[in-house]
């Protein structure tokens, strides 16, 4: 198969990670703006946040998330595109893998709903470990 077919769910990461940065530059700059919060004071990350209300902190924390798990997604997939092992199950789970983590940037930056996001963030890493297991037994087996 084609490894522009693994890509692409990889390409769409890439995108809600983009989204969510603007997103939390829009609402990070107009509540610091709103509440008169200097540009200075956002210098100590562990200061800003508790000066900012939870609405913005929810996203900026996802922001952050999406520069945890996904790091391994990326790396999986493109070794799967770059070593020829794209297939149909790959794809299916690089795509499970990339709807499950628009659900949970959704979740977490708007409700935070916990259980429900830590229900998305499990089946995320059951996708993930599927594609990480099966591709290292084909590089290492």
């Amino acid at each position: 198969m084609a490894a522009e077919l693994i890509l692409q769910p990889v390409f769409v990461v890439g995108l809600l990670t983009m989204v969510i940065t603007i997103w939390m530059y829009v609402t990070r700059i107009h509540a610091m703006y709103r509440l008169g919060i200097a540009p200075q004071q956002a210098q100590d990350a562990h200061k800003i946040r508790e000066l900012l209300p939870s609405e913005v902190s929810r996203v900026s924390n996802n922001y952050n998330n999406l520069f945890e798990q996904p790091v391994l997604f990326y790396v999986v997939a493109i070794c799967i595109a770059l070593l020829g092992h794209v297939d149909a199950l790959h794809i299916g789970c690089a795509w499970a893998y990339a709807i499950l983590r628009i659900i949970h940037s959704a979740i977490q930056a708007t409700i935070d709903w916990v259980i429900a996001r830590f229900c998305v963030f499990i089946l995320s890493w059951v996708v993930l470990s599927i594609m990480l297991i099966r591709e290292a037994i084909a590089v290492v087996g």
